[in-house]
């Protein structure tokens, strides 16, 4: 059993509320249990300088804890980012990048910026498919603006953590079960089943091709649940 009473293939409630703020381009708030996330997408018209003058757009994330996020204070990182901070915010703009057609944006950028309101595993996770939701709706905006001719949205994705514990494999993992995973693994994945990125790590002894095969199962069928999550968000049903 779990300390949530949770199966373990089963997802912490999820909510979504589309947007909460009235100045981005599109917001997001996702909750997965105790886990909050507010996800946002700016528009910016011009591109980094290495894509200037190629017609190609691009999407760039910023990711960041509160300081009310976890129970003891997390400090504003003012001076730059942590390196946690630098390598999840990099994570966030690579998944939405593979999954997106840059040349369709024309040359601008989305600004995809995930502050963390509370936090209780899996914020990650959160973040990208909380991001996905808002980049989604952005486009759809620009499309109806006429500033983007074509969807350049290639496939849906999400992202949902899977742990061992115990010899038990256990989707969506919240702090304290990832304290006590054997291993612990992210995955990114959209909706056709492609891979866009793993992460996974031995905390307490190695594992297997066959066990982390056993972890991708178990994603997926996280994936399918949080992508028709994302579907209901994204237009209102």
């Amino acid at each position: 059993m779990r300390v949530d009473g949770r199966a373990p293939t089963e997802l912490r409630p999820v909510k979504v509320l589309v947007d909460f703020l009235r100045n981005p381009l599109s917001s997001v708030l996702i909750e997965l249990g105790q886990t909050v996330v507010l996800c946002t997408v700016t528009l910016e018209e011009k591109v980094p300088s290495f894509l200037k003058g190629t017609g190609t757009g691009w999407i760039t994330a910023e990711y960041a804890f509160l300081p009310g996020a976890t129970p003891e204070r997390t400090p504003r990182e003012t001076l730059g980012r942590k390196g946690r901070s630098q390598e999840i915010q990099r994570l966030i703009g690579r998944v939405l990048r593979a999954v997106t057609d840059l040349t369709k944006l024309g040359e601008r950028t989305l600004w995809v910026d995930c502050d963390v309101l509370n936090a209780d595993g899996g914020t990650r996770t959160a973040s990208v498919t909380g991001a996905f939701i808002a980049l989604k709706r952005s486009v759809i905006k620009l499309m109806e603006k006429g500033l983007i001719q074509e969807d350049p949205v290639l496939e849906y994705v999400a992202g949902v953590s899977v742990g061992k514990i115990g010899g038990t494999y256990f989707v969506d993992l919240n702090y304290e079960e990832d304290q006590l995973a054997e291993v612990d693994a992210n995955f990114f994945l959209t909706e056709s089943g492609k891979v866009v990125e793993i992460q996974a790590s031995a905390e307490k002894g190695f594992f297997t091709w066959e066990e982390l095969t056993e972890m991708k199962k178990l994603a997926e069928r996280g994936i399918h649940e949080l992508i028709q999550i994302q579907k209901e968000a994204i237009h209102g049903k």
